[in-house]
């Protein structure tokens, strides 16, 4: 009885949440020009501009500087006092794909039951009517790398920008990069003792085990590799065409993992097959940030604001990563990946580093640039320079600290989009309710 009234709760708690925020659109296109002055522009390459214009034509950055006109015709917005800075990017993120991560299945796309497939697509379980994306909007969060997990291989991810009626609209780069998740080279103990019925279950030996699946995916890029030299087949094979890519470099590599073992195994990969190949989480990175610099390999920092990795670790570790990699001359992206705050603090997140060694505008590009470089989209995103996608945001203040990141408008290829979201609507709600 206890159960089936768990289950009824949880069920509406989903309908109210899902039925929420129907009124808020996608913006229409903008056609005509766009004059934003007065502000204090962070280009996002390190250059401030103060006083500064963007000029935008149709949606894309014709001008930026100081000292600039508007056209007659061009619609004006007045920064003067205020931060604008491009539009954020979350580099690896189920964002779209997991609404309530447990209690409603149905409300969750995320994953596969299929060990090696990279012929997953992600970008079409996208669910542009999640009501997370909004939430992401309203603090500054304009596109986001949308990924699939589970598996050894998990499949493809696809950039999207975060206001569009589907995901055709949405798709700002399609099938980007192929996702793998190495083994754990550790053993860890089973939770609450473990064994069941059967009693506690003779240990194992991990790093074993994780060699030899290593071995099945090296085998799995060989024998794919071989398939895409054939210049013709009798049977199509699906997930070799899939990672195709990969071999000309059109797709990128996005290996998950944290441990130093399982980043070893992602240079030899690098080495082996040439592949362009992306470290995502890597919480051990700073070891190797030399060898990582030297391989060319970039890293996605999953989540900067956490514990340390082990108990040798000093207590600030994780917060001084981001420095030790900029210093090594390492190409890194600082993410968001946690469940509860639903990828929000990712500015945040990038302030804390902006504590801990980097420089205010180093960690900007390290949420902005940085991030489009990774995945593959810089020509057109990630900084405020003449000939890119007007992707920005105006802030009340800066937008790494918590107090003054207030953002007041969003453009997304010129269009200003809504930051209107269930939250802001719950606060009008009651604050009408009680007159306040």
């Amino acid at each position: 009885m206890k159960r089936s009234i768990y289950i009824l709760a949880i069920s509406f708690l989903a309908t109210a949440t899902l039925k929420a925020q129907d009124d808020v659109y996608p913006a229409k296109p903008y056609k005509g020009k766009l004059f934003i002055t007065g502000g204090t522009i962070h280009v996002g390459n390190g250059q401030v501009i103060e006083g500064g214009s963007i000029e935008v034509d149709n949606g894309k950055i014709i001008r930026v500087g100081a000292g600039l006109t508007p056209a007659g015709d061009a619609r004006v917005v007045d920064a003067k006092g205020k931060q604008v800075y491009p539009g954020l990017i979350l580099p690896v993120t189920d964002l779209g794909l997991k609404e309530i991560g447990s209690g409603v299945r149905g409300s969750n796309d995320f994953q596969e039951i299929s060990d090696i497939d990279p012929s997953i697509r992600s970008i079409v379980a996208y669910n542009t009517d999640s009501k997370i994306i909004n939430t992401l909007k309203a603090n500054g969060v304009l596109l986001a790398g949308v990924t699939p997990e589970g598996g050894t291989i998990s499949g493809s991810s696809t950039v999207v920008q975060l206001d569009a009626w589907n995901w055709e609209d949405a798709a700002y780069k399609m099938d980007n990069a192929i996702h793998i998740t190495l083994p754990s080279f550790i053993s860890r103990p089973r939770r609450f003792g473990g064994g069941g019925r059967q009693g506690a279950q003779p240990p194992t030996d991990a790093v074993k085990e994780a060699l030899a699946k290593v071995d099945e995916i090296r085998t799995f890029f060989r024998e794919a590799k071989a398939y895409l030299a054939e210049s013709s087949h009798k049977e199509i094979n699906l997930k070799f065409e899939a990672i195709k890519g990969l071999f000309g470099k059109q797709q990128k590599l996005f290996v998950h993992g944290d441990q130093l073992k399982q980043m070893l195994v992602a240079v030899d990969m690098a080495k082996e097959f040439g592949f362009d190949v992306t470290i995502v989480g890597g919480s051990e990175c700073w070891l190797i940030a030399d060898l990582l610099k030297q391989n060319n390999i970039s890293v996605v920092l999953q989540q900067t604001n956490s514990l340390p990795t082990t108990e040798d670790d000093d207590y600030d570790q994780p917060f001084r990563t981001p420095a030790i990699l900029q210093k090594a001359g390492v190409l890194f992206a600082i993410n968001d990946g946690h469940e509860e705050t639903r990828y929000r603090n990712l500015m945040f997140n990038a302030g804390v580093a902006a504590a801990h060694g980097l420089t205010k505008e180093q960690a900007l590009q390290a949420i902005t640039l940085n991030s489009a470089k990774i995945l593959g989209v810089d020509d057109r995103t990630g900084s405020l320079e003449a000939g890119k996608d007007a992707n920005l945001v105006i802030s009340d203040g800066d937008i790494l600290d918590i107090r003054t990141s207030i953002i007041e408008h969003a453009f997304i290829q010129g269009r200003e989009v809504s930051l209107e979201n269930k939250q802001t609507q719950l606060y009008h709600r009651y604050m009408t309710k009680y007159g306040l």
